[in-house]
């Protein structure tokens, strides 16, 4: 006998791919929204980074009364997607800007004292932001965003710690170190300059200086280019050596990771992402000198946007009274902290490496 049952539900095909643009369009939305307003702060400012912007005008979205239950509703979905896929974006172009000859034309000592420059800010302020009591996640990124490039190293290490797409205290901790960054790379715009004299720093230590210390490329643009071309170019190339350590620090912390919980099947971090892999690619095609200049503007600019999109979307998940609540004093004190050490650091590292210039020359 056979025993007839109920008919089997029909397989069905995957969901078509509308429903999801249109969760992710109205965040999108409102992050291009934002790019535009803080390019257009930037033109009238210069003195105002597009990303600096950026990140402010997400933390106002999140606050004003008009935006935020946009913001924490229907946005929330694109502008956590921008905050994370479009940062990754931004940070394979960012490999453009790199090249093999750069390395070389900078000379060992320059190189080793910008690796020295790395491992110390990166952790001493680690070990710094433990002794004032900041969860190990939270220390870990401002030191990242401090020794390395700001932003796009803060949204690299982010993406290599395991966490759930929807952690929303992990989302305000990357936000956090976000803000803190910017805005001390901002000021380093109008110290530094400031400083030069009374430490005694020509256009090329000052170069080198600024190189070292200040996080994001438009600062360090903006803060060398005051002591003339040759202090830009020593900083522009010393600052693209800090960048380079980017894919070993990823991997390093991804390995890290690996071995404090060897156990974790779950949102394992690879070793090298794929974004990482994306970068050293682009600093591949950059040395061939294959391309040509306005391709590569073109790649700046729109690098450029995909960042700013991006801390658009990582500075609308801030939520400030939560942040103060929750170590907001600390993380800002360890971010004064860092931003100290790592330029105290690069000063010193400038001398020494200027001294033993000065000994090897004939």
């Amino acid at each position: 006998m056979v025993l007839i049952g109920p008919p089997r539900p029909r397989r069905t095909t995957a969901p078509p791919a509308a429903p999801r643009a249109e969760r992710l369009a109205p965040g999108l939305a409102l992050a291009a929204a934002g790019v535009a307003v803080a390019y257009g702060i930037h033109r009238l400012l210069p003195a105002v980074p597009m990303l600096t912007a950026a990140v402010v005008l997400g933390i106002a979205a999140a606050h004003l009364p008009v935006t935020a239950p946009l913001v924490r509703g229907a946005a929330r979905p694109g502008l956590s997607m921008a905050g994370k896929r479009l940062m990754r974006l931004g940070i394979v172009l960012l490999g453009l800007k790199l090249s093999l000859s750069d390395v070389v034309q900078l000379g060992w000592q320059a190189v080793a004292m910008v690796a020295g420059v790395v491992l110390v800010t990166f952790f001493g302020t680690q070990w710094l932001g433990r002794r004032i009591g900041l969860s190990a996640d939270q220390s870990l990124l401002v030191a990242t965003g401090y020794s390395i490039c700001g932003a796009s190293a803060i949204g690299a290490v982010s993406g290599v710690l395991g966490k759930d797409g929807n952690d929303e205290r992990h989302e305000a901790e990357v936000a956090a170190s976000v803000a803190l960054v910017t805005l001390c790379g901002t000021l380093a715009i109008a110290v530094l300059p400031l400083l030069r004299t009374p430490l005694g720093l020509d256009p090329t230590e000052f170069g080198r200086w600024v190189g070292a210390s200040v996080h994001d490329v438009g600062q360090v643009v903006a803060t060398a280019q005051t002591a003339g071309p040759e202090a830009l170019t020593k900083g522009v190339l010393v600052k693209l050596i800090r960048v380079a350590m980017l894919a070993p620090l990823v991997a390093g912390v991804a390995l890290s990771r690996r071995r404090a919980d060897p156990t974790t099947s779950t949102a394992r971090p690879t070793l090298l992402p794929l974004f990482v892999v994306g970068f050293l690619a682009m600093v591949a095609l950059r040395t061939t000198g294959l391309l040509s200049a306005p391709l590569l503007d073109a790649a700046t600019f729109t690098q450029e946007l995909l960042l700013a999109a991006a801390l658009f979307g990582l500075g609308s998940a801030v939520h400030l009274p939560t942040l103060a609540r929750t170590g907001g004093t600390r993380t800002a004190l360890l971010g004064l902290a860092s931003w100290v050490l790592v330029a105290g650091v690069s000063y010193a590292g400038v001398l020494l490496t200027g001294s033993v210039t000065a000994l090897s020359t004939p």
